[in-house]
């Protein structure tokens, strides 16, 4: 019985020892320090495995820096970077709307809400003709299936506009995979989920490499959501402006993710091609892979971003998009955004140092 009752009591004491441990790192775990649960973490950080490149758990970025709350939003649009999700729909464990399972591939963890809140301000978003309404899918030949259907658009786009309401300061760009023939269809959709009253209008958009809008105008106008298609058709029709007339891209997939090379992807112009004033890079994978995404959105991405800055005659990117976001070896897709910042905006690595060397000129 000795024995017995002095291992209940060794571990009565491990478990409380335990207990003590992780009430006094409630909230304390600074990056990459070992957590067992997010509320271990600080602020802006989140309790996460990377088995490619460290045991156990540690707190990770889980949001982005804001750069017009760092410093300002005084420059136009195309002097800031913004974090963007590809395939922001394609969420897992979102239920089926059809009542069919779904038999296609997920690209991210977080709703639409929780991206912005985190601070993704780019959302790829392919939209179908579907049920005699507009979908959101991940499917082929240009048409919506029952298993391939996420959910009606408007229900993403509702997200979107009661984040713009309640955050009157934010811009948000949407980049659309568009395969909508219903006339009217998009614009319809827009217009029913209250976003039309944020629109920024195609005669503002620059057409020859001119800056855009300043950021600050286009807050006092409250024309706030960029909206782009990939029907050079709907730009007549709608007035939804046609992405490669405004912006280069990269390729995507597989062969967006050579070490050392970035080229134009076939619809988009070449990178150099300085009359478009935006630049878009994505980096990630052509079938989505969870566990190897944290080393995807580490160094390679910002590694990536360095040569399509070479490529695109030294510019550096305005959206970077990735699958996963949030997953990374510590600083992941954020830092990346945190990067671009810094070399938008003062010619730094990071961001932050902008706001050093803003207070003081001598600080590079």
């Amino acid at each position: 019985m000795g024995p017995s009752r002095n291992l209940i009591s060794i571990i009565f004491i491990v478990s409380v020892l335990l207990m003590l441990a992780s009430a006094c790192s409630n909230g304390q775990r600074k990056l990459l320090e070992q957590c067992s649960s997010d509320g271990d973490c600080e602020a802006g950080l989140y309790c996460f495995s990377c088995p490619e490149r460290f045991s156990g758990s540690r707190c990770v970025r889980s949001t982005i820096t804001d750069q017009f709350k760092l410093l300002n939003n005084s420059l136009p649009l195309n002097k800031y970077a913004f974090l963007t999700t590809h395939n922001a729909f394609a969420i897992d464990h979102t239920p089926s709307h059809t009542g069919v399972p779904r038999l296609t591939f997920t690209n991210q963890e977080d709703n639409v809400t929780q991206q912005l809140k985190n601070g993704v301000r780019g959302f790829m978003l392919d939209t179908y003709d579907f049920k005699g309404d507009v979908w959101l899918c991940h499917s082929f030949g240009g048409k919506c299936h029952d298993y391939t259907a996420f959910e009606p658009a408007i229900d993403t786009l509702k997200e979107i506009e009661a984040f713009m309401s309640a955050k009157p300061a934010e811009i948000v760009t949407l980049i659309l995979e568009d395969y909508v023939q219903a006339p009217n269809g998009l614009t319809k959709v827009f217009a029913e989920a209250g976003l039309m009253k944020y629109w920024f209008p195609v005669s503002k958009m620059p057409k020859n490499g001119e800056d855009w809008p300043l950021v600050s105008d286009m807050v006092a106008n409250n024309q706030r959501l960029l909206v782009f298609t990939s029907n050079k058709s709907k730009q007549e029709s709608e007035g939804i402006a046609y992405q490669w007339s405004y912006m280069v891209e990269n390729k995507y997939g597989n062969r967006g993710m050579h070490a050392g090379s970035c080229s134009n992807r076939a619809e988009s112009s070449p990178l150099n091609d300085e009359r478009k004033s935006l630049v878009l890079v994505n980096y990630f994978k052509s079938l989505p892979i969870k566990r190897t995404a944290c080393v995807h959105n580490s160094g390679h991405l910002i590694n990536m971003l360095h040569t399509c800055y070479a490529a695109a005659g030294n510019r550096w990117a305005n959206f970077v998009a990735v699958d996963y976001y949030k997953r990374s070896e510590g600083r992941g897709s954020f830092q990346a955004v945190d990067t671009l910042n810094g070399r938008l905006l003062c010619g730094c690595d990071d961001v932050h140092a902008c706001a050093v060397s803003s207070l003081n000129p001598l600080v590079k």
